[in-house]
């Protein structure tokens, strides 16, 4: 087993800390880890794609999982997988795609664990569809602080409180995962634009559920008339008579685009970043007006629809050295008057937002932290040096906890914990199972001394 002293942020790049990072080859060694964590603590560590500092640990250690990443079973049958917590979604992908199985939840990125997954109870475009990634997982195999390994199943407080538990509970060590059948490794996209908030949330609540994955792609910047104006995007899986003849000789290929390094978008040598206000404007507007007033069955690469930054290295460096405020809140049915009111101000400061991504939520899961409610959800991106932005995003969080919503915690790095018992109810059940699992606190982490967790 390696050990480092290593500064580390999230993807966001903010409020960087230093910790012992061990890297372990074996349960055995991350389970002696564990046991001489020290006062600091320990957490477990995937692909570092969580934005905010859920997987730092300044002044303790860190537990870097991605030497965990075999692929134990598959079952080709019932596309059941068992495989080791530092696996990545990108292997998964990689190995069982051409099999005729997708991962049945994927994030805005394939580069992040299984374990991340689970710890984080990641969402995707078909929420509503298909829940939160925890919903298809029947077991995983669980180091909690006393050094033991326990096997944790659905149904159970222990399942429940380490499902979007932020890796406060214990280390995944393994899991055992459902994954969805599919035919062709392409999408059958229908693209259209919506000229308004208002127009957007009709489209989407008219939808049905006619198809598995859905999402927009807002514009921030817009004001007026056309304030919250977007681009809805919804998407099956194609089948192989959509495909054409040259696609039809290997139709479950998984050939994902990626950039050369040098093509990175923003070099670090651009301390600014790319996108002030007036560059996100346009930007916004080309993307708006390039994409199709309506167009039904364009067929996309899995990774063109699900994953389209990952095609670019160190995307998260637009926004420059001092690094970008991921905020992600949801609001439940009922409550679009604070939808509105917070795009509105948003909008109104000219934010520069280079990613702004509303998706309709379906049934709660059932992991205490876990971020999904039934309703709408919208994620951004903030450059961090943007004058006054903690002021104003402390101000969101009383509209969102007002309103009997919620910050996504898993990206947050920078909420108060006055307001987090108002937004997640069960946050009692959960300190209290800590408490009794974890009584001298193996597993700390800068998010869980920040919100006191």
């Amino acid at each position: 087993m390696s050990v480092d002293t290593v500064s580390l942020t999230g993807w966001g790049r903010t409020a960087p800390t230093t910790a012992l990072r061990f890297r372990p080859r074996s349960y055995e060694e991350a389970a002696a880890t564990v046991r001489g964590c020290g006062p600091r603590g320990s957490i477990a560590r995937g692909l570092g794609r969580s934005h905010g500092d859920a997987a730092q640990n300044a002044g303790g250690s860190v537990l870097d999982m991605t030497g965990l990443n075999r692929i134990r079973a598959f079952d080709a049958g019932s596309g059941v997988v068992v495989c080791e917590a530092g696996v990545s979604l990108h292997r998964l992908m990689e190995v069982l795609l051409p099999l005729g199985w997708f991962v049945p939840v994927t994030p805005g990125s394939r580069y992040i664990t299984v374990g991340g997954a689970i710890g984080s109870d990641v969402h995707g475009h078909n929420h509503r569809a298909a829940g939160s990634f925890s919903r298809h997982v029947t077991e995983f195999e669980l180091l909690t602080a006393d050094g033991e390994v326990r096997t944790v199943r659905p149904g159970t407080p222990l399942f429940d409180a380490t499902a979007g538990g932020l890796g406060l509970t214990g280390v995944i060590l393994s899991a055992t995962l459902r994954f969805h059948p599919v035919k062709t490794s392409l999408m059958s996209v229908d693209t259209e634009r919506a000229t308004d908030l208002d127009d957007l949330l009709a489209r989407l609540t008219a939808g049905g559920r006619s198809h598995r994955y859905e999402s927009a792609r807002v514009d921030l910047t817009s004001r007026g008339r056309a304030t919250g104006r977007a681009v809805l995007t919804r998407g099956e899986h194609a089948s192989p008579d959509a495909l054409p003849a040259h696609a039809r000789r290997a139709p479950l290929s998984f050939r994902p685009a990626q950039l050369p390094a040098a093509h990175s978008l923003v070099p670090d040598l651009v301390p600014g970043g790319l996108l002030g206000r007036t560059s996100a404007a346009a930007l916004a507007e080309l993307r708006y007006r390039r994409a199709p007033r309506s167009r039904a069955g364009e067929l996309q690469p899995l990774s063109a629809f699900f994953h389209p930054l990952d095609a670019v290295p160190h995307w998260n460096r637009i926004h420059g050295r001092g690094g970008f405020v991921h905020y992600e809140f949801a609001v439940g049915h009922g409550q679009e008057e604070t939808l509105h009111r917070i795009v509105r101000q948003i909008s109104q400061r000219r934010c520069p937002s280079f990613l702004a991504v509303l998706r309709r939520f379906g049934e709660s899961d059932p992991g205490l932290l876990s971020f999904p409610v039934p309703g709408w959800a919208l994620a951004l991106d903030l450059p961090a040096s943007l004058p006054g932005l903690g002021r104003f995003l402390d101000g969101l969080d009383e509209e969102v906890a007002a309103a009997g919503g919620r910050v996504c915690l898993t990206n947050d790095s920078r909420l108060h914990p006055d307001v987090l018992a108002a937004m997640y109810p069960r946050l009692s059940e959960f300190r209290a199972l800590r408490a009794e699992l974890d009584p001298n606190g193996a597993f700390r982490s800068d998010l869980s001394r920040r919100l006191s967790l």
